[in-house]
């Protein structure tokens, strides 16, 4: 069949011409599709959209960041006035760079690939205390503005600069460069390296930056932190001189060399992380803990009170939140956690202390995970607690919810209690200071962010005489296409699920075949009362001819401890249970559903949920697409895989119920494996272990490799193409090929 289908739709309140749906007789179901286009092109709609956002003391200004347009990737720094309401660009990549292009320098490459950054231009940025001094790296080189007369200057940095944060007194820009942490005078006079490895120690030894599971798996994007008078700082020192080395070649370049990395291998050497207190003149003290009993860092800081640092044991049952002397380095305990499967560390902005001195922290206590002070928890039964997003005093600003696929701000005063800031349902963030609220807010009624700025009285409400909310304005494209979605909870275990459904599917119509489109894994949720990017690639879908249904199940955020560590020790069996248990829930509520044709996709955690499937249960899925999925779980990272399973030494058989490759001999359903031949958070060995396995084993499959794709979603064409190849799989085992359609 060749041909296509053009629509026009309104835009913005232009016509716009949109090629829905084409094929051709080469490339049977091939995708051409603006939607898919549009995907790529806005980052997943995460151009234009303001962020990182810093409240001045007074609550007087902000400081955000936003490029120009929802397609444009290059990142500005914008200052909000909320007395005139007024917007005010402070930094442009454009204009400081001129024609020449922003080189990314490998340590910045590897940054945001951990922190899922894929825009370019100003990506991050710090301020000292008082909001008027902001410094970034862009292209290599170290940038300040004056965040009050915006004045931009270049300072004479060693290059590359990565990380820069001003001294909380804004006198000095610290920096990463070579290894080193270094120090130059906010006026450019003095650069200097505070705390640098030894000529002897080579490029395995650095100071400043995070080591890999830091980042990658705990949640910890930092590595150095100012003194509040300006001069000392707390840094890390990284030695992975012990640790294994991992290469990733290029096999579409055969003349070009493999890159080589450090990998802390389940069940092999860690790196050595040692933390250290540096002075201006790069006097340095080391910082003392039982390292043999705890070799983790999950996080550190250095407050009013003095620094501090939370370690933790191998095995992850035991963390402690340390005081640390910045006299001599020795430590003092402050709080000690236990767990028997393990103490769960993606809990943002954890610990921290109050003016006082108390901890805030969290409590895991049977089904809830409350917020604590001093120990005590502040939050009633029922209250998840997500992330604390600011200590203000006394008060802390935190998310949480009863329902698991809402976000919503709460206020803790002392004698006051909680409070509750929010109440659209919905999931809400923002930052806090100086009586100023930056509320964001994502609905299941508009795509897109939302973005206001308030101020507070005493009792957590906009003040009745105050200015009134200021909107900070989002650029952000409005999707090419409407979701046409049900949410609804189901089951015994009341299963959050979102079933999407072609738009032009009415009752009486043909069965669907059912698409099944999980994530499924721990420290992510994909059903959330937001309009999320996600959800339009599952409605694209759905316009092709599927019901698309989207489940989180055992171990996904969102329930409360209980249910995160219910996939101790296996990580497939109860989270394919529950993808099992909501796709017969839902198919009692909707006849339309063909349970003859079932097919599942998904990548990462997501690609192990479909691999699994069509391996351990075909009587259910009846084809798959796996992509860049972990099918031996030894052949990732100590920290993350560690923690759900184990020591491997100690429980060997909970890393083979969660492997794949022992069931390859079982495959009788058509799978599709891809994976990023670049990727270097799930290597693509995994993929092709399997291959083997399933070829050995004479099981027919298909490999689609990506070449120079990293584990992240691809930001051009290929994104577009990458989809139409699903597309044309799923069509080709599942449905035939359906009649043309809106996509």
């Amino acid at each position: 069949m060749r041909g296509s289908i053009i629509q026009y739709r309104r835009v913005n309140d232009l016509d716009i011409p949109m090629l829905l749906y084409r094929t051709n007789d080469t490339v049977p179901g091939m995708v051409t599709s603006p939607l898919l286009r549009q995907l790529a092109r806005t980052r997943r709609f995460t151009l234009g959209a303001p962020a990182r956002f810093t409240v001045a003391p007074d609550g007087a200004y902000v400081l955000f960041l936003r490029s120009r347009a929802g397609d444009d990737p290059v990142g500005c720094l914008w200052r909000l006035d909320l007395t005139t309401g007024a917007e005010r660009l402070l930094a442009d990549p454009a204009g400081l760079l001129g024609d020449t292009a922003d080189e990314v320098p490998e340590e910045e490459r590897i940054r945001r690939e951990r922190a899922r950054q894929q825009a370019a231009g100003i990506t991050d940025y710090a301020s000292d205390t008082a909001a008027q001094v902001a410094a970034f790296a862009l292209s290599g080189q170290l940038w300040v503005v004056d965040t009050g007369s915006g004045a931009v200057r270049q300072l004479p940095a060693r290059q590359p600069v990565v990380d820069p944060r001003p001294s909380p007194n804004g006198r000095y820009i610290a920096y990463v460069s070579g290894g080193a942490l270094r120090l130059i005078g906010a006026d450019g006079s003095g650069d200097r390296a505070v705390a640098a490895p030894g000529p002897e120690e080579g490029p395995d030894v650095f100071f400043g930056l995070p080591e890999h599971v830091a980042s990658e798996s705990m949640g910890r994007h930092r590595a150095y932190w100012w003194a509040p008078d300006g001069e000392r700082l707390l840094t890390t020192r990284v030695d992975n001189r012990g640790v294994g080395l991992w290469y990733i070649a290029d096999p579409a370049d055969p003349a070009k060399p493999p890159r080589t990395m450090r990998y802390p291998q389940v069940g092999a050497a860690n790196a050595e992380v040692t933390l250290w207190i540096a002075d201006l003149a790069g006097n340095r003290t080391q910082v003392h803990w039982d390292r043999a009993s705890f070799e983790y860092l999950p996080a550190a800081g250095w407050d009013g009170h003095g620094p501090f640092a939370a370690v933790l044991s191998r095995d992850q049952r035991t963390l402690q939140v340390l005081a640390v002397d910045p006299a001599d380095g020795t430590t003092s305990l402050l709080a000690e956690r236990h767990d028997e499967r393990w103490v769960e560390l993606l809990v943002p902005g954890v610990p921290a202390r109050t003016d006082t001195g108390l901890l805030v922290d969290y409590l895991d206590r049977d089904d809830t995970r409350h917020l604590s002070i001093d120990g005590a928890p502040v939050t009633p039964d029922g209250l998840q607690l997500h992330e604390v997003l600011a200590v203000d005093g006394e008060t802390v600003l935190f998310t949480a919810a009863v329902e698991p696929t809402e976000r919503h701000v709460w206020r803790y005063r002392p004698g006051q209690g909680i409070s509750r800031l929010t109440e659209q349902p919905g999931v809400h963030s923002g930052a806090f200071g100086g009586g100023t609220f930056v509320h964001t807010t994502r609905t299941l009624d508009l795509p897109g962010s939302h973005t206001t700025v308030h101020r507070l009285t005493g009792d957590g409400r906009p003040e009745p005489d105050g200015p009134a909310p200021v909107e900070i304005s989002s650029h952000a494209q409005r999707p090419l296409l409407q979701l046409r979605v049900e949410s609804a909870a189901v089951g015994p275990r009341e299963l959050r699920t979102r079933l999407f459904l072609p738009s032009w599917h009415r009752a009486g119509d043909a069965p669907l075949p059912v698409l099944v489109d999980p994530y499924g894994g721990p420290a992510m949720q994909k059903v959330l009362a937001e309009q999320a990017p996600h959800a339009f690639v599952s409605q694209w879908f759905a316009e092709q001819g599927f019901a698309v249904l989207v489940t989180d199940g055992a171990g996904t955020p969102g329930r409360g401890p209980r249910w995160e560590k219910e996939i101790f020790g296996d990580l497939i069996g109860p989270t394919l249970d529950d993808q099992v248990a909501a796709l017969h829930a839902t198919a009692q509520r909707h006849p339309e559903l063909d349970l003859g044709r079932v097919g599942i996709r998904g990548w990462s955690f997501g690609g192990i949920l479909a691999a699994a499937a069509v391996l351990r249960r075909p009587d259910v899925f009846h084809a798959a697409v796996s992509g860049a999925p972990l099918t031996d779980q030894r052949l990732y990272d100590a920290c993350w895989k560690e923690r759900f399973l184990g020591l491997p030494d100690q429980y060997p058989e909970h890393y083979e119920m969660s492997s794949l490759l022992a069931d390859a001999p079982k495959l009788s359903r058509p799978l599709l494996l891809m994976h990023g031949l670049a990727d270097d958070n799930v290597f693509v060995a995994s993929t092709l272990q399997l291959s083997s396995a399933l070829l050995a084993a004479g099981k027919p499959h298909e490999v689609l490799p990506l070449s120079g794709m990293t584990h992240a979603a691809p930001t051009n064409d290929t994104f577009a193409r990458l989809l139409g190849h699903q597309l044309e799989f799923l069509q080709r085992h599942l449905a035939g090929r359906p009649a043309t359609v809106p996509c």
